[in-house]
C-alpha cells in the first residue's frame, strides 16, 4: 500500500510546475543548510558537561546568559 515510483513521479512533477524548479532548489538548499547546522550542533553539544546557558565571565563568576541586560539594574 505504498506509494509506486509512478505516483511518486506525478507527484514531483506537480510540485516542480506549482513552485518552479528555482524555487525548489533554494528551498532544498536551505533545508540541507539546517540539517547541517542541526547535525554540527548536535555533535558540538555532545560534548558539554555543563550547562550551556552559564558561562564564566568576570573573573571566577558564573553568569547566566539567559538574563536579559534590561533586567539587571546598574547604579549610575
Amino acid at each position: 500500500m505504498g506509494i509506486s515510483p509512478t505516483q511518486l513521479l506525478i507527484i514531483l512533477v506537480i510540485v516542480a510546475l506549482v513552485f518552479g524548479t528555482k524555487k525548489l532548489r533554494n528551498m532544498g538548499g536551505d533545508i540541507g543548510g539546517a540539517v547541517k547546522g542541526f547535525k554540527n550542533a548536535m555533535r558540538d553539544g555532545a560534548g558539554d558537561e555543563e550547562s550551556p546557558r552559564l558561562s564564566k565571565t568576570r573573573g571566577e563568576e558564573l553568569v547566566d546568559s539567559s538574563i536579559n541586560s534590561s533586567s539587571i539594574k546598574t547604579s549610575t
